[in-house]
């Protein structure tokens, strides 16, 4: 596949900014959902803004939606990119592809198309791995980078099968995603109860009914994207390999680790000095697994903080 002008969505495509509930008023009139083949796939972006670059990568089971009450404000001093990965929401869904390095590639080769040699990254959960193989992989292209609420394959310690029944019910999930098809056996047909499950007892505030009842809709509607939401943990042995060996290199460039403090807390920012040098930290109270969704407000202060520099062109 060669690269391509980048395409729009039908009107009201579930998934694209015409297509997802209750959106922050004016969205649509600064945010353009668009088809964007990097070369290697179709990958789909919302974009809106002015400014440099800044990349916002999702974690599981969401898509860019889960940026839509961060997007308008960042949209005032950067040029927002707000990605559907591959296996995610309404783009390509290979069937391989899934470790980080790729995921990662697909990423540099995104905002290549678009016109973005440097950019800043925020990322969550999966996201976070994405960010973190960004980061390492193409050091020259990523200027900072943001993460939130995850652990890190192959760079945070692994935990004990025989764990506290705390630990199990947070990520006994791991191990379940990893299985081959008898996870989509078992799942399809119980979205709403999967995938409700996680979004019910990963909150210190229950995410909007509208939203779950979206991010849930959109597995179910689509066996590929249920498929695309397991593989990334179908492909955690080659991204445990490719982490301990970006571990021999740390990361250089600005860290910003954050953590629900109901959830992972300072252990976000305990993964990333595993990795990197320059880590600040930040402990969001009264939050859980998804803070742009819980704490948006507190969420795009750190933010805000955190790019100023490079919003005023002072990183290298």
């Amino acid at each position: 596949m060669s690269a391509s002008a980048p395409s729009t969505p039908p009107p009201g495509e579930p998934g694209s900014v015409s297509g997802v509930p209750d959106l922050p008023p004016g969205f649509a009139a600064t945010f353009t959902s668009r088809y964007v083949d990097t070369g290697t796939l179709r990958l789909h972006a919302v974009t809106g803004g002015e400014g440099p670059a800044l990349l916002l990568v999702s974690g599981w089971p969401q898509n860019w939606y889960a940026w839509r009450l961060l997007m308008p404000a960042l949209a005032r001093d950067f040029r927002v990119v707000a990605v559907d990965p591959r296996g995610v929401g309404l783009s390509d869904k290979p069937e391989d592809g899934y470790d980080t390095a790729t995921l990662a590639a697909d990423m540099a080769d995104l905002m290549t198309a678009l016109g973005h040699r440097r950019f800043a990254v925020v990322g969550h959960d999966v996201g976070m791995w994405m960010g973190y193989a960004l980061a390492a992989d193409h050091p020259d292209r990523v200027a900072r980078l943001a993460v939130a609420e995850a652990a890190i394959p192959g760079l945070s310690p692994s935990p004990p099968l025989f764990g506290s029944a705390t630990a199990n019910d947070r990520l006994w999930h791991f191990a379940f995603n990893r299985l081959t098809e008898l996870n989509e056996q078992l799942v399809s047909g119980r979205e709403h109860l999967y995938f409700g499950r996680q979004f019910a007892t990963k909150t210190a505030k229950p995410l909007p009914e509208s939203a779950v009842r979206y991010y849930i809709d959109t597995m179910a509607r689509d066996p590929e994207a249920l498929r695309g939401s397991f593989a990334p943990y179908r492909a955690l042995d080659e991204t445990f390999a490719q982490n301990e060996r970006r571990a021999e290199r740390r990361l250089t460039l600005p860290v910003l680790a954050i953590g629900g403090a109901e959830v992972l807390g300072a252990g976000v920012g305990e993964t990333m000095a595993r990795g990197a040098d320059d880590v600040e930290t930040l402990v969001l109270p009264d939050c859980g697994h998804y803070p742009a969704e819980e704490a948006p407000e507190a969420m795009l202060t750190a933010l805000t903080a955190f790019l100023a520099p490079y919003r005023d062109g002072k990183d290298g």
